[in-house]
């Protein structure tokens, strides 16, 4: 059975193009189009859609709000976002497999038609627009410099909370019982959550003073944490063992330790889009450790990797390799002068 592939955005002569060039996959799947988000909910309703392919810039109804309205109404669908950006959080769900699939502007033909081929393979395997977390949604916002005021409803808990974004930037943020920095840091740990936007924001002050990506790494170092025994747990093992105090301090510090030295040399201007924890570049480490030893160079602290891509890649061995994704543009021979003297 062929599938019917929706395509939504505004620019007609771009959506006539892809239709066209497309239409030579006609026996894997069929194009259907749409101008905006309420086209394409039309389309949604008339049709057995099997992947929908947006922008997110677009009038009447735009993509945030036609995402949210497939994640409430149609989780089933998996999404393929078209962007100007590309993130690292947006690369790792790719290369794990992740339900939500992008593309980033300007692609070839061809790239979109394989990410569209690939992700109507998975469909089959249960992926749907419900595995992406509020964090990975709310970082479109800060890239498209989205104004708008934003309700969520955690799926398996009930809960409810509010962010407040003005020009993309993160002003605020409440839950039943948080405001401002600690209301953010629990919405952006929750997994499966329902979306309503208001295209607005009454939100004036700025309550949050952190970025996005600071509010984001340190909800998953909570959620990390809860996932191994809940802080409760972990507080009565700092004041028993020693030995749990040493492992619940080490994972978070190291980088933690390297983000501040890179702040304090360079701020904003470090070109650093995400710092994780990554056991896929373990064999890699590994190799360099091993070239090391063999020419007798002296200890490895670091080592970056140009992979030709939208993001390169810092590995900074530890107890567990950490992964920085780098904007190509960085300052590379500053950051790897700081790391060094790490």
């Amino acid at each position: 059975m062929v599938k019917k592939v929706l395509v939504v955005d505004d620019d007609l002569e771009m959506l006539v193009s892809l239709k066209d060039g497309l239409s030579r996959y006609d026996d894997t799947f069929t194009v259907l189009t749409a101008l905006d988000g309420l086209e394409g909910m039309d389309q949604i309703k008339k049709n057995t859609i099997s992947l929908v392919v947006t922008d997110l810039k677009m009038p009447r109804m735009d993509g945030f709000s036609f995402l949210a309205q497939i994640m409430e109404h149609y989780p089933e669908i998996p999404v393929i976002i078209i962007t100007g950006y590309s993130t690292p959080e947006m690369e790792k769900m790719a290369r794990e497999g992740g339900a939500v699939g992008y593309i980033a502007k300007p692609f070839m033909l061809d790239d979109l038609a394989r990410k569209i081929v690939t992700t109507l393979r998975r469909e089959a395997d249960g992926g749907t627009l419900h595995s992406i977390s509020s964090g990975l949604f709310l970082q479109l916002m800060e890239m498209e410099e989205k104004t708008c005021t934003i309700r969520l409803i955690e799926k398996t808990t009930g809960k409810q909370g509010i962010l407040f974004f003005r020009d993309g930037e993160l002003l605020d943020a409440k839950t039943d019982a948080l405001r401002g920095e600690e209301a953010a840091y629990e919405v952006f740990s929750w997994e499966e959550v329902s979306l309503s936007i208001q295209n607005s924001c009454q939100q004036k002050e700025k309550k949050i003073r952190k970025d996005l990506q600071a509010i984001l790494m340190e909800s998953a170092r909570r959620k990390d944490e809860r996932g191994a025994g809940g802080r409760e747990k972990a507080v009565e093992e700092v004041e028993t063992a020693s030995s749990a105090e040493d492992h619940i301090a080490e994972e978070p510090s190291a980088i933690e330790k390297l983000m501040a030295a890179l702040d304090k040399e360079l701020g904003s201007g470090s070109g650093v889009e995400d710092i994780y924890y990554d056991d896929s570049w373990d064999e890699m480490a590994g190799a360099i450790r091993g070239l090391r030893d063999f020419f007798a160079t002296g200890e490895w602290k670091a080592g970056y990797i140009d992979k030709g891509d939208t993001n390169d890649f810092i590995l900074v061995p530890r107890e567990k390799t950490v992964v920085m994704c780098v904007n190509p543009r960085c300052p590379r021979d500053r950051i790897m002068d700081i790391l060094g003297a790490q």
